[in-house]
């Protein structure tokens, strides 16, 4: 019995590093990175994110495999999706402009066990990304030449015949990849100029394929002779909407480059939105020319494009798109290479990740080793891997981040800052103190007959009303203190922290039964849908009546919680629709992520030094 107390208490301060936040510096602005990233560095920087092979690529695989000529719902529901996460990663960027993107967001309003598994997510997510742009990169040059290159490395190299591996090693795709990593190497402000190059080739040449594939279009490959405009139904739709995902991960890149921009606050939000919209009407386009230009069941998803147009007659087009997908791939590959050393090097500076990864190199103001290693290991990914395996295992870990992010806007947005607490003070926090406040209507009442006019009564009316709202953020609302008084009991903040949890539990349920139920008796599919429906509701409304902190100067997502709970409802149903196997990796990858963190992280961390830190007050 003695020894339960001291092993208890051991328990509880684990738990607390677990779930300590992290400690902003009072000067935000301050970094040891060059800002020098306008509005638009970081828009095309954006755009080239998410315009890459997924506009050439995967276009044609999701046409031809998973949704039919119902892609372009795909991409117009991925989009939207991917809007809704946006917005949270906007408010984030432009309030807390460091580098780190989701792991960075997760890290400040949720805890340090799930900011480390999230980066470690995000990581894997850009080396992905990057490996598998490099291949497509490979796969377009080669088509241009035949394929001369692919029948050359066979020949005299080889193949292998092994599950998730690719056919033959693609040398090319790794040699792209470690001719770029150099170029990165230089300094962000030469990346970016080059991005700038490659986003303007890139979109040009966009245009000129859907004006031209417009005039070749032919609505009969939309009809029933051809399976129809979905002819593989809603679940179709819904697989390739999870799928193209993989599309959008780039935006992204705004958020980590945020501690390089000159005036993050103006230029993430702006970025984030305007190249988020070019993004999804190009893929919207592109995907309606395509479906249109020649039946769906025919495309070659390797080089969809070009195939198209030089079946139509049109060689000569396709050489140009073959030579627009180089210069949009470009693009993507230097924004893999640009965010993951940063997401690297700010998980380093917390001390979460092994240290070398934090050194800066003081010419070029960027993280140097981090840049070579892990463009190294893109290479060798993209030198042995298949592209599609690639491309499934990339959309999950995106869809993780976006719901974290999702979820840390609304603790964020109910958690007291620093000025709230000290202005209240210790004991205002306290339940006992709170609790005086809940009889404020029967003082007032009481209050009233000592003062004999009418305006008397009414200044002491109005300066009630304005005390009542200039309560601190996370107090239950004046206007529902009289019906939900238990509440009260609660400190600021913690029934909001309860009420995501749940809200999550309820999401993953209902989603659970959306995508697997369908063996389910009618009247249990539907009774169970609207029990957990109601539990998503009423977590809503509770999160709702709470005070929000107050408006701030930087830009912030409207209709919370509502915005952020739909996008974390959205993304656990896309994950959801992913195959098994993608969470089997996704499994495994996660068990090496906590070795890591458990080995190196939680022992070095940085917050270990300030001592615990749990939920509640932040910086701003």
């Amino acid at each position: 019995m003695g020894n339960s107390l001291p092993s208890t208490a051991t328990f509880v301060r684990f738990c607390q590093k677990l779930n300590r936040v992290k400690t902003l510096e009072d000067d935000l602005m301050e970094t040891s990175l060059k800002r020098c990233l306008s509005t638009l560095d970081l828009t095309l920087l954006g755009v080239g994110g998410m315009v890459g092979s997924g506009l050439y690529v995967l276009t044609g695989t999701v046409a031809k495999e998973i949704a039919g000529p119902a892609v372009v719902i795909s991409f117009l529901i991925a989009g939207i999706a991917s809007l809704l996460a946006a917005l949270c990663y906007a408010e984030f960027g432009a309030r807390v402009p460091k580098t780190g993107s989701a792991y960075m967001f997760t890290y400040v309003s949720v805890g340090e066990l799930w900011a480390f598994l999230i980066g470690w997510n995000v990581i894997l997510e850009y080396m992905i990304g990057g490996a598998s742009v490099a291949r497509a990169w490979s796969g377009y040059l080669d088509s241009i030449f035949d394929h001369k290159i692919k029948n050359f490395t066979e020949t005299h190299i080889g193949t292998w015949n092994v599950q998730f591996l690719a056919h033959y090693p693609d040398f090319l795709a790794a040699g792209i990849l470690l001719f770029a990593t150099a170029f990165i190497a230089f300094g962000v402000r030469v990346s970016s100029w080059l991005n700038h190059i490659f986003a303007a080739i890139s979109m040009g040449i966009i245009l000129f394929i859907v004006v031209f594939g417009f005039i070749l279009a032919e609505p009969k490959n939309w009809s029933a002779d051809h399976g129809g405009f979905a002819p593989f139904g809603f679940s179709g739709i819904m697989s390739g909407t999870a799928t193209c995902f993989y599309s959008f991960v780039g935006f992204d890149v705004i958020a980590a480059s945020s501690e390089e921009a000159r005036n993050p606050q103006k230029s993430v939000p702006i970025a984030t939105a305007v190249s988020l919209g070019l993004a999804t009407g190009a893929y919207i386009l592109v995907s309606t020319v395509l479906t249109l230009m020649v039946p769906w069941n025919t495309l070659i998803p390797d080089s969809a494009f070009s195939d198209a147009f030089y079946r139509r007659g049109y060689s000569w087009a396709g050489f140009i798109v073959a030579a627009g997908s180089i210069c949009a791939m470009n693009t993507a590959l230097l924004g893999s290479l640009i965010s993951l050393p940063r997401i690297v090097y700010a998980m380093a500076e917390d001390g979460l990740f092994f240290q070398f990864f934090a050194k800066v190199n003081p010419t070029t103001k960027v993280p140097v080793i981090g840049s070579v290693v892990f463009g190294i290991l893109m290479a060798l990914l993209a030198l042995i891997f298949d592209l599609e395996a690639l491309v499934q295992f990339l959309s999950i870990g995106t869809l993780l981040a976006y719901t974290f992010v999702a979820a840390s806007i609304i603790v964020l947005r109910f958690q007291q800052e620093k000025g709230d607490a000290s202005a209240s003070g210790d004991q205002e926090q306290s339940p006992q103190h709170r609790e005086t406040r809940v009889n404020s209507d029967r003082i007032l009442g009481e209050e009233m007959k000592e003062y004999e006019t009418f305006s008397d009564q009414l200044q002491l009316v109005e300066s009630q009303k304005k005390n009542k709202e200039r309560r601190e953020t996370g107090h239950l609302k004046a206007a529902f203190e009289p019906y939900l008084r238990f509440l009260n009991d609660c400190y600021p903040g913690q029934v909001v922290t309860i009420a995501v949890v749940t809200m999550m539990v309820s999401v993953i349920c209902m989603c659970c039964i959306l995508v697997f139920g369908s063996n389910l008796p009618t009247w249990s599919f539907y009774l169970l849908l609207v029990i957990f429906l109601i539990g998503f509701l009423i977590s809503l409304f509770l999160i709702w009546v709470h005070e929000q902190q107050k408006k701030i100067n930087t830009f912030q997502v409207p209709l919370v919680p509502l915005i952020p709970a739909l996008s974390i409802l959205l993304n656990t149903y896309l994950m959801l629709k992913l195959s098994a196997l993608t969470w089997v990796r996704f499994a495994v990858w996660l068990a090496v992520g906590l070795v890591v963190y458990f080995g190196y992280g939680i022992w070095h961390s940085k917050e270990n030094l300030r001592g615990p830190k749990i939920h509640g007050v932040t910086k701003r």
